[in-house]
């Protein structure tokens, strides 16, 4: 589970999907009472613990890069679940470890 920290236009396809689909699920985990277990412990998952208002937000710019990609977008949030922090300020890996993480990917980030 991984949701980036750099900006989506940046990401390939592939990772620009990715992201949005695990956000999604990371959201659930996030906004359901009764979600416990398999990735509720994740460190990716603690980062955002009370920060789905960040989350929110981050859904928001993958959603515009889709649209300036001429993607379709058809599974929005809910805005009334986006509580807390409104910028995500904890990172597992810095920015500039996350651009060569993606540099060294076989896609087309950063490329």
């Amino acid at each position: 589970m991984r949701i980036w920290d750099i900006h989506p236009k940046h990401l390939c396809h592939k990772r620009l999907l990715a992201e949005h689909r695990e956000l999604h699920g990371l959201w659930n985990i996030l906004t359901k009472l009764n979600r416990i277990g398999g990735y509720s412990r994740h460190p990716e998952t603690l980062r955002w613990v009370g920060k789905t208002n960040a989350l929110y937000r981050r859904h928001k710019i993958l959603v515009e890069e889709f649209k300036r990609r001429g993607y379709r977008h058809n599974s929005p949030l809910d805005k009334k679940l986006a509580k807390g922090l409104s910028k995500q300020k904890i990172f597992i890996n810095t920015i500039k470890e996350q651009k060569l993480i993606l540099k060294n990917k076989p896609c087309d980030c950063f490329k």
